[in-house]
């Protein structure tokens, strides 16, 4: 009796260590295997567009001589669309002029709110070029004097503009 336990614990034994030994194989070779996933050694080229530009350090980069950097000279930096319908969607279009002395590149146009959607040429806008700040705004839902902005982002110095929408919004009656 004591010989077939000692056998029977000596088996358990033997498959415990031989499980662990497979544990420690699986372990290994999933370290191996995301090592060599995270090593992507690909020859091909890498894209950097204009989005990833640091538009600070561009803009702040040649202080020396500020008539060399792109600047913005906008015709007019707000607008008032004055009354309109509850639902109604209007748009307007800010002009403006690049009065530096380098191309100018807007990085980002975001606005105060999901109901405006501001849009703008991803291109490089050479000096003494125009370019415009396409802006929709959407009433649907709103109601009285709202007040919205879009924060443009380019390699100017500073490195932001405001511009700014209003509009008094009328519910319609009921019928």
């Amino acid at each position: 009796m004591v010989s077939s336990t000692l056998l029977i614990l000596n088996k358990i034994e033997y498959n415990i260590v031989r499980m662990n030994f497979s544990k420690v194989v699986l372990v290994i070779l999933s370290g191996a295997l995301l090592f060599l996933s995270a090593c992507n050694n690909s020859s091909e080229p890498k894209v950097v567009t204009t989005d990833a530009v640091n538009i600070t350090a561009t803009a702040s980069e040649n202080k020396s001589d500020p008539g060399s950097q792109p600047q913005f000279s906008f015709a007019v930096e707000s607008h008032d669309f004055g009354k309109i319908t509850q639902g109604e969607k209007v748009s307007y279009s800010f002009k403006f002029r690049n009065t530096g002395g380098s191309d100018l590149v807007i990085a980002e146009a975001h606005a105060s709110c999901g109901c405006t959607v501001p849009q703008y040429s991803r291109a490089p806008i050479p000096p003494g070029s125009e370019g415009l700040i396409d802006v929709t705004f959407d009433s649907d839902g709103k109601s009285g004097k709202v007040e919205k902005t879009v924060t443009i982002t380019a390699n100017t110095s500073p490195n932001t503009k405001v511009l700014k929408i209003m509009a008094q919004i009328e519910v319609p009656e009921e019928k």
